[in-house]
């Protein structure tokens, strides 16, 4: 496994540098060309290791089929970004938001979707082994023929979503609160929606 280096920012504001920065995003000169700077390097290299990207935003950037590894994208923004048949080990987008986005057919473990925003996205036909969705806002999103093993929705917020078709063997959906959200299909009694009663 890799995990971004922390290097602080040179402002002294205690958030870690961007990659191949100096400063974070909040005081970068131009975040807005940081943003392009690092999407462009991504796609140069494809297969990711150790990239710290906290607090950009990605418009209509194509991630697909590329490889992340130990990465943090922690407070940043992904409108209309394409995400298909990516490769994901340790990454972090804690208190981040989606937009309109795409992850179908990819391979995610071990990643962090804690307190984030996602809206009008699809998780389709991918694995989603040991994702934590706590605290998250998930509205208007496909998670449908999904592997969620062990995947976390505790104290999350799902509307108008479906998990048509899903492997939810271990997924915990403990306080979560749910408006139109749909299971069929899916095995519901493998999954944990309420705290057992203890003697």
């Amino acid at each position: 496994m890799f995990m971004f280096t922390i290097k602080p920012c040179a402002a002294g504001c205690g958030r870690p540098a961007i990659f191949d920065s100096a400063l974070c995003a909040d005081h970068s000169v131009d975040p807005k060309e940081e943003s392009r700077r690092i999407g462009k390097h991504i796609l140069n290299q494809k297969i990711i290791k150790d990239l710290n990207a906290q607090g950009l935003h990605f418009d209509k950037v194509d991630f697909s089929d590329c490889h992340f590894n130990g990465c943090s994208f922690s407070g940043a923004t992904f409108s209309n970004c394409n995400f298909n048949g990516v490769y994901m080990r340790l990454v972090f987008f804690d208190f981040s938001q989606f937009i309109s986005c795409v992850f179908s057919k990819g391979d995610f473990r071990f990643i962090s979707f804690a307190g984030t925003e996602i809206k009008n996205c699809s998780f389709e036909g991918s694995e989603l082994v040991d994702v934590n969705y706590g605290g998250a806002v998930i509205s208007d999103t496909v998670f449908n023929d999904n592997n969620l093993y062990n995947n976390r929705f505790i104290e999350s917020r799902i509307s108008r979503t479906s998990f048509y078709n899903c492997d939810l063997k271990r997924s915990n959906f403990i306080k979560s609160y749910q408006e139109e959200v749909i299971f069929k299909s899916s095995n519901t009694g493998d999954a944990t929606f309420e705290m057992e009663e203890t003697r």
